[in-house]
């Protein structure tokens, strides 16, 4: 899976730079915001929300923001939403499967904005349960490379419980069950270890390959997702070598 696990790394990068990043702050604002409804306003007692701060940090996303976002979720200031987790399914060109996020205060709306990303974009909606059974729940955290070898980053995470750790190209992708992450994330830490993510996400149990044509077309897909207001994540069976990549550019 490290074909789009790479890609998704630098997709993230890119939108960090690029007119994507509001989205992205948007986004990253609304999971700070649901993890202090869910676990509190303090950070250290709330792992979930201390890794959603981070983030929005490596992200550039500014200070005032996350504190107000903190504000709201926890209830100490008036004004959050009442967000919903909603999870779609779905087929995107060559028969790849497609799992779609949705955090959002109007299930009618993610509905709609989803359904039209899908059918513009040459996906197609699928039934409850019948494209999830081929992605696992798994922890991953993203370490830049910074000098550190593939052994420095094992050693440190091996006891903690990670599975594996992939070379991405400029960082490794250590990948555990999502029960670990916070075990993980801590050892990396403890080991004085940068990380740039850690997240709980989904891993296919197994991919589709596509060429420069086919990539384009489910990369198209994804963003088209991506672009909504009503999207958090958005994940794919594909895999792309690299020199599809190169290809597509």
């Amino acid at each position: 899976m490290s074909g789009h696990s790479k890609w998704a790394t630098t997709k993230h990068k890119k939108a960090v730079i690029d007119a994507r990043r509001g989205k992205m702050f948007a986004k990253l604002i609304k999971n700070i915001e649901v993890a202090a409804r869910t676990g509190g306003g303090d950070p250290d007692g709330n792992p979930t929300l201390y890794d959603a701060i981070q983030k929005a940090k490596k992200s550039s996303v500014p200070n005032d923001n996350i504190d107000r976002a903190v504000k709201r979720g926890s209830g100490a200031d008036a004004g959050g939403a009442d967000y919903q987790n909603i999870t779609y399914e779905g087929y995107g060109p060559n028969g790849v499967a497609v799992l779609i996020e949705c955090l959002t205060d109007n299930r009618n709306r993610a509905a709609t904005e989803v359904r039209l990303a899908m059918t513009r974009n040459g996906g197609q909606m699928a039934d409850p349960g019948s494209v999830a059974y081929l992605f696992t729940r798994k922890g991953v955290v993203i370490v830049p490379k910074s000098g550190l070898s593939e052994d420095d980053v094992l050693m440190a995470v091996l006891d903690a419980g990670a599975e594996e750790v992939n070379d991405l190209g400029e960082s490794f992708e250590v990948v555990s069950e999502a029960t670990d992450l916070i075990a993980v994330r801590t050892a990396l830490q403890e080991a004085g270890i940068e990380y740039d993510s850690a997240d709980p996400t989904f891993l296919p149990s197994m991919s589709v390959p596509l060429d420069a044509e086919a990539a384009k077309k489910v990369f198209r897909l994804v963003e088209a997702l991506e672009d909504s207001d009503e999207v958090q994540n958005v994940y794919a069976n594909f895999d792309v070598s690299d020199e599809v990549m190169a290809e597509v550019g």
